[in-house]
């Protein structure tokens, strides 16, 4: 049974208006009983305005007056032409602004490692779009000479399991694309171990030339003519 519109506010007006119990509020409204007798009690739901539900057609004063006389009886919803509220999807995930920066480096990682994935996955992880997508591939983005592929991961653009999900999703479907020995990707700077700079005054160590051989030999002839 579909839950009623704002059960809390309709379980409040079945309390203050009604004769039923607990447990068919309960029923009809999905929530837990416990909780429709601390409305009752006033611990729970404290500035709610009750909402009646016949009047906004999802219950008929027949259908209260039957389940009053039968406590075992629970209440049906209303059939009505009303279309019913429906889920929206959630669209492409937001980026926050500090970060938008880091998403042609994160397209290009995802483009070099994952070619399987689809456009529409990689929109979906990172939300950027198919434009984009496709002049990085085609390397006809503004910035592509100064492009690093950087792991999506590493800098907070999406989270691993999210990655895994789509690169599963995506290997079922596409496994001729998957990458083959693909290069390690060079090290961001802040973790690239730089050589110390030689301060002044600095000696350095001049390193001695050990002897050949022929030098001993020419000293071994010396020492017999002797």
């Amino acid at each position: 049974m579909a839950q009623p519109l704002m059960p809390k506010a309709t379980a409040v007006w079945l309390i203050d208006n009604t004769g039923l119990s607990f447990r068919q509020i309960a029923a009809f409204t999905e929530l837990h009983e416990l909780e429709i007798q601390a409305i009752a009690d006033g611990d729970v739901g404290q500035g709610i305005v009750g909402l009646d539900p016949v009047a906004n057609g999802q219950l008929t004063k027949e259908e209260i007056a039957r389940c009053e006389k039968d406590p075992r009886e629970f209440l049906k919803m209303a059939k009505t032409d009303l279309p019913r509220p429906r889920a929206q999807s959630k669209g492409a995930r937001y980026t926050p602004v500090s970060k938008r920066q880091d998403r042609p480096n994160a397209i290009a990682w995802l483009l070099k490692h994952h070619p399987e994935l689809s456009d529409a996955q990689v929109c979906k992880l990172i939300g950027t779009t198919k434009d984009t997508i496709g002049k990085i591939r085609d390397r006809t983005h503004w910035n592509s000479a100064n492009l690093t592929p950087r792991n999506p991961v590493t800098m907070g653009l999406c989270t691993e399991l999210d990655l895994e999900k789509q690169v599963v999703i995506a290997r079922s479907k596409n496994p001729e694309k998957i990458a083959r020995d693909v290069e390690p990707d060079p090290l961001p700077e802040e973790l690239q171990i730089n050589p110390e700079p030689d301060y002044p005054g600095k000696k350095t160590e001049e390193k001695k030339e050990e002897p050949k051989t022929s030098d001993y030999m020419e000293a071994a002839e010396n020492l017999f003519r002797s």
